[in-house]
């Protein structure tokens, strides 16, 4: 019976997967976790729990195992599918083209999709504002980058870029800049100004919600 209910799923996702509801594609999915039982309920289970797809694939692995009916496989396969879905943001990020203040953003904010750390983000620019390198400065935080001085500038300087952003994350889920992230991002202004590079922005992210400190108030008194 659930071998039959399985392939009709199978049968629908590969016909017209846009005429599924969530639940059918989480149960769907879940089928590739939980051999030979029906996945129906642990679909529900996860909706009800977390309210919509995206919750699901952020939430922590104990989180995920203290839903009734997930495991420790599935729950590995749905951080597994989060990881996945990172990567294919971030593979589809331009490089090489100018972009626009949104479509940086956009691509930075990618990063950090389905993180439950915080991490600190180097983007690279040419003087035309090519992306020239996006990536983690070693899976460092804002509030350690002093001791990555040298892989800060090694990256810049490896790229020859003319321009630098800078973005990290807020896990506390609230995009507002403390003392530290203030302070670190004066301080690497600072140390790029010798080499003719220039520190242009700080994004900071949480969840779906940034603030760009050079839009802000403090543009003054940081990008001066």
């Amino acid at each position: 019976m659930h071998k039959d209910h399985r392939k009709r799923l199978r049968k629908r996702f590969m016909q017209n997967s846009d005429s599924m509801e969530k639940h059918e594609i989480l149960e769907l999915l879940l089928t590739f976790s939980i051999p030979r039982k029906n996945t129906n309920e642990q679909a529900h289970s996860l909706l009800n729990t977390f309210g919509s797809i995206k919750e699901i694939l952020d939430a922590p692995f104990n989180v995920l195992t203290a839903v009734e009916g997930i495991g420790s496989t599935s729950a590995l396969f749905l951080k597994l599918i989060g990881v996945i879905v990172r990567l294919y943001l971030e593979e589809t990020s331009p490089k090489g083209t100018v972009l626009t203040r949104d479509q940086i953003a956009k691509i930075l904010m990618n990063k950090f999709v389905n993180r439950e750390d915080e991490h600190l983000v180097i983007a690279l620019f040419s003087v035309k504002m090519k992306l020239l390198y996006c990536d983690f400065l070693n899976k460092g935080n804002i509030h350690t980058v002093s001791t990555e001085v040298k892989d800060f500038l090694k990256l810049a300087l490896k790229y020859k870029a003319r321009y630098v952003i800078i973005a990290h994350n807020h896990p506390s889920g609230i995009a507002l800049p403390s003392k530290e992230d203030i302070e670190t991002t004066i301080y690497l202004r600072e140390i790029l100004k010798p080499f003719d590079i220039l520190l242009i922005d700080h994004l900071i992210f949480a969840d779906k919600d940034y603030i760009s400190l050079a839009e802000s108030g403090l543009k003054n008194k940081i990008f001066e």
